[in-house]
């Protein structure tokens, strides 16, 4: 009669754990998709999109809601079928997030708003990377370092005097021709 028990408790644990690993796993899926909307909405950056965009990325962030409640019902079918002693490759539960994942980021990012706010974020970055490049400048200058600006005035000199140079060897080269004659 020990075996049955031992049996039984080793099944009522293994099923325990199936349902903490699939409550942690819909708890993760609701994090991700939480932190998702927090970083998008953070992308917007307070600006208000055209009533047409924000439908449209409402509708992407619509059916990439869909895509992972079906990952998480398919998760659930594979919990069961484990539960019921079938064999269920592990490998199988990353698949179907990671396609999920890949699935649902797919549909945000083909919409209007993900452009206009990734757009957004390139302008940002373009802008910020102007002011750093301007206060690089400044420490440079405040150092007594050549800047950019410098390093280009001096090229542009060189590429003035070297036309010069040419410019006068033409004429020595006349002058030379004209006496030789």
């Amino acid at each position: 009669m020990s075996d049955t028990n031992q049996i039984h408790n080793d099944w009522t644990e293994m099923v325990e754990q199936m349902n903490e690993a699939l409550s942690s796993s819909v708890e993760r899926n609701v994090e991700a998709q939480a932190a998702f909307v927090e970083a998008w909405g953070d992308a917007l950056d307070d600006s208000v999109p055209e009533e047409d965009v924000l439908a449209d990325g409402m509708e992407g962030y619509a059916r990439a809601y869909e895509v992972w409640m079906d990952a998480t019902e398919q998760l659930a079918e594979k919990a069961a079928t484990a539960a019921e002693g079938e064999d269920v490759d592990p490998r199988e539960f990353r698949d179907v997030w990671l396609q999920s994942a890949n699935e649902a980021f797919s549909e945000v990012m083909s919409t209007e708003a993900f452009a206009a706010a990734n757009g957004q974020f390139v302008d940002a970055m373009l802008e910020m990377q102007g002011e750093f490049d301007e206060a690089a400048q400044e420490s440079l200058a405040g150092m007594g370092l050549p800047t950019r600006e410098d390093v280009v005035e001096v090229g542009e000199r060189l590429v003035e005097l070297e036309r010069r140079q040419h410019e006068i060897e033409g004429k020595l080269d006349r002058v030379l021709d004209a006496l030789e004659e």
